[in-house]
């Protein structure tokens, strides 16, 4: 069961409704990851609230982050550096399998550890004011959080090589056009528009959301024939639920709405 006073003072819990609202809040160090952090953001994740339908991960001050805490830099020898990296995996993993949908607020710098963060998460909002970046390569190192393997599934191998041989820099526009971010926001609107994509989440069936959570992942990674038929289990478990046939009843029933066409809003 979840444990506020668990929290480390670089996070804070705020609740609107049925969402969790998680906040980086080391505003002065533009919101670095140290380990008590790294380490909160595991916990918390492993076991959210039992009354949070979704969590909008948020940050105080002007930056999402700006990845590793300089305070944490230290010789580590290759085993020590290995099981660093190796908790980092073991709490970024945790967003990335909580049972609800978490969805991020970015802005200012998403940098490094704080794109590998950003990337955990299942939903990503950026304000204008956002810039994305993996130093690492021009530092003499190389990404430990899990940005080798989540950063090219969103933008492929070819982007992220470019982005850590040249040190380039992402603004929020091309962030978004490359899959960064699903949305692209004015400054200031990045959480009241995660706080309504978090509460129209919170609405759906529970195993279709654990469906899209944890199978969808595993049928897009897998060989095409395994896929298909990891599908049609998932579709067969999710139409059997009550929640469905309920859901169903009302739209065949004309008491659900139908899918709008968006080029019709405001006319």
């Amino acid at each position: 069961m979840f444990d506020p006073a668990a929290l480390p003072p670089s996070l804070r819990l705020d609740r609107a409704g049925q969402v969790a609202v998680l906040s980086l809040s080391r505003a002065r160090k533009r919101n670095a990851l140290d380990d008590a952090t790294v380490l909160g953001l595991g916990a918390f994740f492993a076991a959210p609230p039992g009354w949070a339908r979704a969590v909008v991960l948020a940050a105080d001050g002007d930056h999402f982050s700006a990845g590793l805490d300089l305070g944490e830099l230290r010789e580590r020898d290759a085993v020590a550096g290995l099981h660093h990296s190796r908790m980092w995996h073991r709490a970024f993993g945790q967003i990335e399998s909580c049972p609800v949908p978490v969805i991020s607020v970015l802005k200012g710098a998403v940098v490094g550890g704080g794109l590998e963060l950003a990337c955990a998460t299942h939903l990503r909002v950026a304000e204008r004011s956002a810039f994305f970046a993996l130093p690492e390569g021009e530092r003499g190192l190389f990404t430990g959080g899990g940005a080798s393997v989540r950063v090219p599934r969103l933008i492929g191998v070819a982007r992220m090589t470019d982005l850590m041989l040249t040190g380039r820099v992402l603004a929020a526009a091309e962030a978004e056009r490359y899959g960064l971010a699903q949305y692209l926001v004015d400054d200031g609107a990045g959480l009241d528009t995660a706080l309504g994509l978090a509460a129209r989440t919170a609405e759906n069936s529970p195993v279709t959301t654990y469906a899209v959570l944890h199978a969808l992942p595993r049928i897009a990674q897998a060989d095409p024939e395994a896929g298909l038929l990891l599908e049609s289990l998932m579709a067969a478990v999710a139409q059997d639920s009550g929640e469905a046939k309920r859901r169903m009843r009302a739209f065949l029933d004309g008491a659900a709405p139908k899918v709008a066409d968006p080029r019709e809003a405001g006319r």
